[in-house]
């Protein structure tokens, strides 16, 4: 895992309660394009358990690993009893078995490139499915998202993530799927996107921003001035989209 992984333990406690959870569908449709049932999976960079408490409430057991330990700590609190808790980056697991599914939650892109797509493969049965979904939490109005980019701009450049592999917004397959349909150990690769819609107040939308790695790289007294300024850009409440984009792909068999 890059080093901004491991900025998110300290707002661990937020990061559970500001960050939007998955929808049950998304288990149906990984489970759909395994076409097999997925008895156990192992998840990358599990980070307060959102989408282990999804996938484990559907029966499947669940190895959960998480680098940061505050992040840790929190997953530990909710964690079924079919979740495995592991602390340990990506790049440090060894393979001592192999899972049906192997899945990340807005986590993939904090893993290093180097040798990525083979420590996956490595995980996996023959078969075996990896999936990986995330998507951005913006004003869904134009006009207030400007107001929210206006009123940064002066600590903040930026706090998008932008792609790993440079592949532009607009390109209509986005990464990883991109590198998965390049890697010669998966196959059938498949882009979704669903829809989420909603409406926040401006303090909860606020404090989803203060679980955001490009916010957390402030140094804390402009970070809370960029909230403020922010806070007073804003209406009441703010109108949402929070697209997740879904890849899935398979390994190979051979």
């Amino acid at each position: 895992m890059t080093a901004r992984a491991l900025g998110f333990g300290v707002v661990a406690e937020a990061y559970e309660r500001f960050r939007p959870g998955y929808p049950a569908e998304l288990v149906d449709l990984v489970t759909a394009y395994a076409g097999r049932p997925v008895r156990t999976a192992l998840e990358i960079g599990a980070g307060t358990g959102k989408a282990t408490r999804l996938f484990a409430g559907h029966g499947i057991t669940v190895t959960a690993t998480e680098p940061d330990a505050g992040m840790l700590a929190e997953l530990n609190r909710t964690a079924p009893a079919n979740v495995t808790t592991v602390r340990a980056a990506f790049e440090d697991l060894r393979p001592g078995g192999t899972y049906g599914l192997v899945y990340a939650a807005a986590a993939m892109h904090w893993t290093r490139p180097d040798g990525r797509w083979p420590r996956v493969a490595a995980l996996l049965e023959p078969g075996g499915v990896f999936a990986s979904f995330s998507g951005p939490v913006q004003p869904a109005d134009p006009a207030v998202e400007e107001s929210v980019r206006a009123a940064h701009a002066p600590f903040l450049e930026s706090d998008d993530v932008p792609s790993p592999d440079g592949t532009a917004p607009d390109e209509a397959m986005q990464w990883p799927g991109t590198e998965l349909e390049r890697s010669p150990l998966f196959h059938d690769v498949r882009q979704a996107v669903m829809e989420r819609r909603w409406t926040m107040s401006t303090a909860d939308y606020v404090g989803h921003l203060s679980t955001v790695s490009a916010y957390l790289q402030l140094p804390p007294a402009e970070r809370r001035r960029a909230f403020e300024a922010i806070e007073r850009a804003l209406p009441d409440t703010v109108a949402i989209t929070a697209d997740l984009v879904v890849h899935l792909a398979r390994r190979r068999s051979d």
